[in-house]
């Protein structure tokens, strides 16, 4: 993990860091629950059920003592300090059967053997033999009867324990995935706000889809990183750590041969992620490229369906799903080779250890070989070390993927986004001037030398070639850019000493094909913005008349609308974007070939609206078709980055320069002028052959220069516009 994803992870724990502590207080009160089942079995084992074989020895009390042929015995163990002792007897098991020996032993470890009423130990060379007698069952009992108190405490302790277990276990659960809930849903919600700061020329370099793959699936792979994989590797290391404290309570030699597991987990923990990251980064950049062809197939489904493009697109999304399964298959095989493989030779190797260990002791003559409680209580918790460290080893995938995972998402939050500056400023009056202004997207000056001033209440229409520089104008405007040189002023204030989000406050945009979103007609009107009525928004909808548009929809202005507004007429998206500027009564508009995509019926309607939208504000319109502007007070026709005319229509007509020869050539009297084609000059001649293209085209489709309300990036030396405007208003 990166030094710097792992401190920024941490960070986003500590959001939610009083649920993490309670689930690891948790944690640690379940292990401790836990680990005391082997200890009490130890208890049970060595204290009661083989502490029979303890020497007793005879007594005159009463309390806690056996009975047996008339007399009272008690363990060893049982008798006071001072208590006076009796004679000594033992009981012994041979097989199945127990024996009572009436008198001391010497030796009782060993291999022993019962017949004719002796007992034989052997053990080596050494035979040792005693009178004994067989017990009966009801015999037998006698002595095991004043343990029972002392078990059924411990099978008490133990079902206390287990209750306590299982509600560590669900406190543990709940604390922890109830935090990792709050801190991916404020990692959502900051990665989601950092998006909305973006500059709008980075979405022309990320496919949407990628976007919407980080925000979802890698966010997603982060909390499995603290659901999962953080519990796993907490309880793991909870548990690891009281299982040694366990051992080295049982026997610290033990203890201390068994830590070889810690520096191997280690040491695999590390080479699996040199692999694996590999791979997960891989993985996460195809599921990306997926979620990006998914979307754009979406998008583009008519276009695909129209060209017959769906083998080739189908072919692209199989190399890349192909792709995405092989190293996907890859992680499987590594995952399948480490995890359970892993964890089992390392359990043969610690038993294999404790075998050796045992076996040492048990052939050394010091008689220092552990209880059997201690033997059994050091394999049951020996053999708990290793369920944490499946669950550890099993997590690795995950891990390793919630990593990669977190580096795409910092990766995105680190790009730089524009301040966000609270509040607003009065709305000005919409003054517009551009002084010797000079811009280039990377290499290549898209403008060059621009000056131009828009009075109050003025309409300027950018007339031109597809590339000539009419929406870069419009971007440096709302500020999606800064130019290299020169200055933008509205009412005689740089637009760089102005917040962008005051500056676009008071600007709205109508483009040619105009989103809509999600929701009802009037929302998308008021984009729910709360200073906006549902009075304002009925009337801005009448004002622009498209309450006679949308007369025939059922529930009128609250008819909801899906995606892009789909089922709605062009004509009508675009009645409803009018609304939406007029609504929001921006000093300064921008028409993006407002009526392109308008049939000749509607367009009357739209001009309507147009008038009514462009009173009082200072409107910029963008167009081509050359009928539309001809009421402008300003036009500038722009050429290869420059201002080459400008003036009204009559004036630029009286000219007869480039705006003249495009005006004839889109009213069909260019071949028809005598008079005009005879006197033209050679350079005219030229110039109307250089439009013909172009401007047919713009003619016929209306979209020469908007991409369809979309974005794409400035390309040196192509000479094609750069990011066009979002749609709605600002």
């Amino acid at each position: 993990m990166k030094p710097n994803i792992g401190k920024r992870l941490f960070q986003y724990a500590l959001t939610s860091k009083a649920g993490f502590i309670a689930a690891l207080i948790a944690l640690a009160i379940g292990v401790a629950a836990e680990l005391a089942g082997p200890f009490i079995a130890k208890t049970m084992i060595d204290d009661h059920m083989l502490a029979i074989e303890k020497p007793f020895y005879e007594t005159t009390s009463v309390d806690g003592t056996v009975s047996y042929a008339g007399t009272h015995f008690k363990r060893e163990d049982r008798f006071e300090a001072g208590e006076p002792k009796g004679r000594e007897a033992r009981i012994l098991q041979v097989g199945k059967s127990f024996v009572f020996i009436d008198g001391s032993v010497q030796v009782a470890d060993g291999n022993r053997s019962f017949a004719n009423g002796t007992l034989t130990v052997t053990r080596g060379s050494d035979t040792f033999r005693y009178d004994a007698k067989a017990l009966t069952a009801d015999e037998l009992y006698s002595f095991y009867k004043p343990e029972m108190p002392g078990i059924f405490q411990l099978i008490g302790w133990y079902c206390f324990f287990l209750v306590i277990s299982i509600f560590a276990e669900f406190g543990k659960t709940y604390w922890l995935q109830s935090s990792a809930n709050k801190v991916i849903q404020k990692l959502r919600l900051d990665l989601y706000a950092h998006i909305q700061r973006l500059p709008v020329y980075f979405f022309d370099n990320l496919p949407a889809g990628k976007v919407v793959s980080r925000v979802t699936n890698d966010t997603e792979a982060v909390k499995d990183l603290f659901v999962a994989v953080l519990s796993n590797f907490t309880s793991g290391i909870v548990t690891m750590a009281g299982v040694y404290v366990a051992l080295f309570l049982l026997d610290f030699r033990l203890g201390l041969i068994s830590l070889f597991i810690v520096p191997l987990l280690i040491l695999w923990i590390v080479l699996y992620r040199k692999v694996a990251t590999r791979f997960n980064t891989i993985i996460r950049s195809r599921l990306s490229e997926i979620n990006a062809i998914i979307n754009e197939s979406i998008q583009g489904m008519s276009i695909i369906r129209v060209f017959r493009h769906q083998k080739q697109t189908q072919h692209e999304f199989e190399e890349l799903n192909d792709d995405y399964m092989k190293h996907q298959n890859k992680m499987l095989n590594l995952n399948a080779f480490t995890s359970h493989n892993l964890v089992n030779v390392l359990r043969n190797l610690a038993f294999a250890v404790v075998l050796w260990y045992f076996g040492a002791e048990a052939l050394g003559t010091t008689g220092s070989a552990v209880s059997l409680g201690v033997l059994y209580a050091f394999v049951d918790v020996l053999g708990r070390l290793f369920q944490p460290m499946t669950g550890m080893v099993n997590q690795l995938a995950v891990l390793d993927a919630s990593i990669v995972s977190s580096g795409r998402v910092f990766e995105l939050m680190d790009e730089t986004g524009e301040q966000v500056t609270d509040g607003t400023m009065p709305r000005y009056k919409g003054l517009v001037e551009f002084d010797d202004v000079t811009f280039a997207y990377k290499k290549d000056a898209v403008l060059k030398h621009i000056s131009f001033t828009a009075h109050p209440g003025q309409t300027v229409a950018l007339v031109g070639h597809t590339g000539s520089g009419k929406s870069s104008i419009i971007n440096l405007l709302f500020r999606f850019y800064d130019p290299q040189k020169g200055t933008i002023t509205i009412d005689g204030t740089s637009v760089k000493d102005i917040p962008k989000q005051w500056l676009r406050h008071h600007m709205g945009i109508v483009l040619q094909d105009p989103y809509l979103f999600t929701g009802t007609v009037a929302s998308n009107v008021s984009l729910g913005d709360s200073r906006i009525t549902r009075e304002q928004v009925n009337k801005a909808l009448c004002d622009v008349g498209a309450d006679k548009l949308l007369a025939h929809l059922p529930q009128g202005f609250d008819e909801p609308v899906i995606e892009k507004g789909s089922t709605l007429s062009a004509g009508q998206r675009q009645l409803i974007s009018f609304a939406r500027a007029l609504a929001f009564d921006p000093a300064i508009l921008i028409l993006d070939e407002a009526t392109a995509n308008i049939d000749t019926e509607t367009e009357a309607l739209i001009q309507s609206a147009l008038e009514v939208l462009k009173k009082g504000r200072t409107t910029f319109i963008i167009a081509h078709r050359l009928s539309t502007i001809r009421s402008a007070d300003q036009i500038l026709v722009l050429h290869r980055g420059e201002i080459v005319e400008r003036g009204n229509h009559d004036e630029l007509m009286a000219q007869g320069g480039r705006y003249f020869q495009m005006y004839q050539l889109q009213s069909g009297t260019a071949g028809t002028d005598t008079n005009a084609s005879s006197t033209a000059s050679s350079e005219q001649k030229a110039l109307l052959a250089e439009q013909t293209v172009v401007a047919a085209g713009a003619a016929t489709s209306g979209k020469a220069d908007t991409r369809a309300g979309t974005s794409s990036l400035q390309k040196p030396g192509t000479g094609q516009n750069g990011p066009g405007l979002a749609g709605g208003s600002a």
